[in-house]
């Protein structure tokens, strides 16, 4: 078989259980049955087990089969490619950083003013990996992995939609109006004067340690893979339950002011 397409059916595996178990009614039928916390469990099992399999397949096939968009040899298209994926990686930091004080966060039920990198995207960590996913669209060699990185901007896309409908539906006036005054594309609010660009609120250090964090991978770029992406697996599931589990246990970290 093609090799994007064994890719493509693994990921349809991961989307799918994904979305599926987040979305109403499952989800609430899940919560009633198992509690918030029971359900984070259960919900991180499933997720860990189907990202497993998708990342080892991807890691046996990711160089065979047709070749991808290849615009890398692109000298300019090649900057732009490393500029979004630095750019999407310090973002995606600034929003694991904020999450816990965020009205994303799991165990928040108030929606407070736009702050620091909400400014920018209400979104950022979603945000962040669409724009490093499609820098790697861009210059990765094969359809595999173009459809591998694909799959991660479709993901993000389409989960933070689906993030902003689910809360809208259960915060009601509060979060609608946080959507108008906010965007889910990178600066798109503060090209149409909703929202203001504050410096001062913006989280420096971190964007730095998610700019930093992209020069060191970029040394072992070719080594990523190793091993059946245990180092992607092991990074992204480790980093998945310390950030969930610190959001149920700390909640929000500021004060919430209604509209």
């Amino acid at each position: 078989m093609e090799p994007a397409l064994l890719v493509t059916a693994a990921w349809l595996v991961f989307f799918g259980t994904h979305l599926g178990f987040a979305s109403e009614p499952v989800r609430g039928a899940l919560v009633r049955r198992l509690g918030s916390r029971g359900f984070f469990v259960f919900f991180y099992a499933v997720a860990a087990a189907t990202f497993t399999i998708w990342v080892m397949v991807t890691a046996a096939v990711r160089l065979e089969g047709l070749p991808g968009i290849g615009l890398g040899r692109d000298g300019v298209v090649h900057m732009v490619a490393i500029a979004l994926i630095v750019a999407g990686l310090s973002l995606s930091a600034g929003g694991l950083a904020s999450y816990p004080s965020s009205p994303m966060a799991l165990p928040s039920p108030q929606v407070g003013e736009p702050r620091g990198v909400e400014r920018i995207t209400r979104h950022p960590f979603f945000a962040g990996l669409t724009l490093f996913a499609i820098g790697h669209v861009l210059i990765v060699p094969t359809l595999a992995a173009a459809v591998f990185f694909g799959g991660i901007a479709f993901q993000s896309t389409v989960g933070a939609l689906h993030q902003d409908r689910k809360l809208a539906a259960r915060r009601g006036e509060p979060y609608r109006a946080y959507l108008a005054r906010t965007s889910a594309i990178p600066f798109a609010a503060i090209l149409f004067g909703r929202q203001r660009l504050s410096a001062f609120e913006q989280p420096w250090i971190v964007y730095c340690a998610g700019a930093l964090l992209a020069l060191g991978l970029r040394q072992v770029h070719a080594h990523l893979f190793d091993h059946g992406g245990l180092w992607i697996v092991a990074s992204v599931l480790g980093g998945t339950a310390y950030f969930g589990s610190q959001a149920l246990r700390v909640g929000p970290a500021r004060k919430p002011q209604h509209v």
